[in-house]
C-alpha cells in the first residue's frame, strides 16, 4: 500500500526491455545518437508538429530549470502558482540556474493561478522601473500539485493574456499523461496549439526509469543552442542519451504513455469513490492520479499501522497517488482498514 509517489514505481518491463535493446555496439556521444535522433519522428508524431527541438535530462527538476533558465534572465521573474513544483520542491533550482532569477508567486484555487491574480500580475510589469523585477514567463503546472488539471481552454486563455504581455509560456508537465487522460486532450491541443512555447514532457511518473524532455516550439527554438550550453555547463548532457531516448521511445510506442496515465487516473479514481463512500471529504476533485484526503488523527494512525505509505499534506489533508503499478487489492485493503 504505497502511495507515497509515483516515482517510486518500478520502470514498466517495455521500458527495461527497449533500454536493453539500446545497449549494442557503439554510438555516438551526448545525442547524436541513431536512437535519440529517430525519437524526433515519435515526437512529432505525438505533438503534431515537425516545429520544435528536444533536449533529454533524467530529472525533472533539471528540465524545469534548464529550461526556465533559457528564457528568464538574472534580473527577471517567472510567474507560478504559490504550489508550484518549481516553487516549493526544486530547492531553488531554477532561480540558481538563472543565475539569480526570481519566482512571483501567484495564489489561486485548487492548485491553479487564479484570473484576476494573473492580470494584476501582467499589470505590474514595467520593464523601465529599475527597481522592479519584471516577468518574462509565465508557467503552468499540468497536473498541478493538487491534481487538478488545467483545460485546453485555460492554458489557451492563460497564454494570451502572456503572449499579450510579451511573456514566454513554459508548461511543467511532469504529469502531463495524467492531465491529457482526465480532460481529454491530444498532446497537440495542450501544448504548442495552446500557446505553450517552452514544455518539459515528464515520463519518469508514468512509467520510465528516469526520462523527462524539454521541447522549444516555434520562435523558442533559437533558444536550442543555448539550452544544450546550459545543459552541459550544468551537468545535464548525458554522454550515453540513448539510454533516455530509449525509455522515451518504449513510452510513446503505441500510446504506453496514455495507456499508463489511464491506469494511474482510474486507481485514484477507484480510491477517491471508494474515501467518499465511508464518508471521508476530499480537499480537491481528483483529476488524475492523486488524491487529497481529509482523515482524522486515528485513522491515519490505522492506515499507517497497517502499512500504507503516504503524505501529509497541504490544508491539513494527507496525499495519495497512485501509478501504473497501483493494483486493486492495494485499493481494496486500504479501504478495508478504515472498515475495521
Amino acid at each position: 500500500m504505497n502511495f507515497s509517489s509515483d516515482t517510486s514505481a518500478p520502470a514498466h518491463p517495455k521500458v527495461l526491455e527497449a533500454v536493453l535493446a539500446a545497449n549494442s555496439g557503439l554510438e555516438s556521444s551526448y545525442g547524436n545518437d541513431r536512437v535519440t535522433r529517430r525519437l524526433r519522428g515519435q515526437l512529432a508524431t505525438v505533438f503534431g508538429t515537425d516545429d520544435f527541438d528536444y533536449w533529454l535530462t533524467a530529472s525533472g527538476t533539471a528540465s524545469n530549470a534548464l529550461a526556465l533558465s533559457c528564457f528568464c534572465p538574472p534580473t527577471g521573474a517567472v510567474l507560478c502558482h504559490a504550489g508550484a513544483h518549481i516553487a516549493v520542491d526544486e530547492r531553488g533550482a531554477p532561480e540558481f540556474f538563472s543565475g539569480g532569477g526570481k519566482l512571483h508567486l501567484l495564489p489561486g484555487p485548487d492548485g491553479k493561478i487564479g484570473s484576476a491574480q494573473l492580470d494584476e500580475a501582467l499589470a505590474r510589469i514595467n520593464h523601465d522601473f529599475v527597481h522592479e523585477t519584471p516577468a518574462h514567463v509565465l508557467s503552468l503546472t499540468n497536473l498541478t500539485e493538487n491534481g487538478t488539471a488545467y483545460s485546453v481552454a485555460e492554458v489557451k486563455d492563460y497564454a494570451a493574456r502572456a503572449h499579450a504581455s510579451d511573456l514566454i509560456v513554459h508548461l511543467d508537465g511532469a504529469r502531463l499523461g495524467n492531465a491529457l487522460v482526465s480532460t481529454g486532450a491530444s498532446a497537440a491541443e495542450m501544448s504548442w496549439q495552446a500557446g505553450v512555447d517552452v514544455l518539459t514532457f515528464g515520463l519518469t511518473k508514468t512509467g520510465a526509469m528516469g526520462c523527462e524532455i524539454i521541447l522549444l516550439f516555434g520562435k523558442a527554438r533559437e533558444k536550442t543552442r543555448e539550452l544544450e550550453a546550459r545543459a552541459k555547463r550544468s551537468g545535464h548532457m548525458p554522454p550515453k542519451m540513448r539510454y533516455l531516448s530509449a525509455q522515451a521511445e518504449a513510452m510513446l510506442e503505441g500510446g504506453l504513455w496514455l495507456d499508463l496515465a489511464a491506469q494511474a487516473n482510474g486507481m485514484a479514481r477507484k480510491l477517491a469513490d471508494g474515501l467518499v463512500a465511508r464518508g471521508v471529504s476530499l480537499a480537491f476533485e481528483p483529476q488524475g492520479n492523486e488524491v487529497f484526503a481529509m482523515l482524522p488523527d486515528d485513522q491515519v494512525t490505522a492506515l499507517r499501522a497497517a502499512g500504507a505509505v503516504f503524505y501529509p499534506w497541504m490544508g491539513g489533508s494527507q496525499r495519495f497517488v497512485c501509478s501504473w503499478a497501483t493494483e486493486d487489492t492495494e485499493i481494496e485493503r486500504f479501504l478495508s482498514v478504515l472498515d475495521a
